[in-house]
């Protein structure tokens, strides 16, 4: 039987990110053979994985990183099932490791096949289920390019947001993450009005002309203050048309054109957990 020291429990402590004991266990059964050892911890957490499959993941942290030249952004959300996970400070590094890898990539599955230290993401999703016990997984993923893009990221790594500006004028950063912070917080369904699909502006027709009724509206006046109510929806649900939360007299738009007169928001994404 192979003589384990304290030394190799160790190194392979700080590769695996295991407990001492399962690196150990797991070096004794590999007979001090590294490499056999994290594949040993590795098929561990293939079983726990199996195992907690149907499991709800809503608990996390997501991450938006910007590129060095503020042109590209991305978020994902690295998922597991509690909140005491989330915030342990392991999980939160690897959450921006990860987020720092995304950067480099256009989808979720070009991401989950990229090399993390060695191995896949996906496999690491994996070790660190058997590691930690819980579902992890990557929730979200979310790209966006623009002239300017900023973030946002709220207290406790609960949401994430990404804002896409028209330019990289003076005040671009602050506004791009003012309007980022607003997103946070109001939960746009779209960018504006040509961003809401049109069953979400039917379903809304729908539910004023219901109301209306009930308050004894006459039939012929329904539509036209049906389309009153969806210009309220608009304003209320789109980010360039709510009221800006720093200063209600303007919009989210009208705030940005204060930065710089040809200002826009050109697109935004937004992750939350929970």
């Amino acid at each position: 039987m192979a003589k384990i020291t304290a030394a190799e429990v160790n190194k392979l402590r700080k590769t695996t990110g295991a407990g001492m004991m399962d690196c150990k266990k797991a070096l004794v059964e590999a007979e001090g053979d590294f490499d056999k050892a994290i594949e040993i911890l590795r098929k561990k957490g293939q079983k726990v994985a199996a195992k907690r499959a149907d499991r709800d993941s809503s608990e996390g942290a997501a991450i938006a990183k910007v590129n060095a030249d503020n042109t590209q952004g991305v978020i994902i959300s690295l998922n597991c099932e509690t909140d005491f996970v989330a915030k342990n400070d392991s999980f939160v590094t690897l959450a921006n490791e990860l987020a720092d890898l995304a950067l480099g990539f256009d989808s979720k599955d070009a991401f989950l096949s990229a090399d993390f230290k060695g191995m896949t993401v996906q496999d690491k999703l994996t070790e660190q289920t058997g590691v930690i016990g819980e579902k992890i997984e990557i929730g979200g993923f979310e790209k966006l390019s623009a002239p300017f893009v900023g973030s946002y990221i709220h207290a406790g790594n609960k949401i994430a947001v990404l804002t896409g500006l028209s330019a990289a004028v003076d005040g671009a950063e602050e506004a791009a993450k003012d309007v980022a912070m607003q997103a946070a917080a109001m939960n746009p369904v779209a960018l504006n009005e040509d961003g809401v699909d049109q069953s979400v502006i039917d379903k809304e027709i729908e539910i004023a002309k219901d109301q209306l009724r009930q308050e004894g509206k006459p039939e012929e006046m329904l539509d036209k203050i049906a389309k009153g109510k969806i210009k309220r929806f608009f304003k209320d649900n789109t980010l360039v048309n709510q009221d800006f939360i720093k200063d209600s007299k303007q919009s989210v738009a009208q705030y940005v054109k204060s930065v710089d007169s040809s200002l826009e928001v050109t697109d935004f994404k937004r992750v939350a957990l929970g």
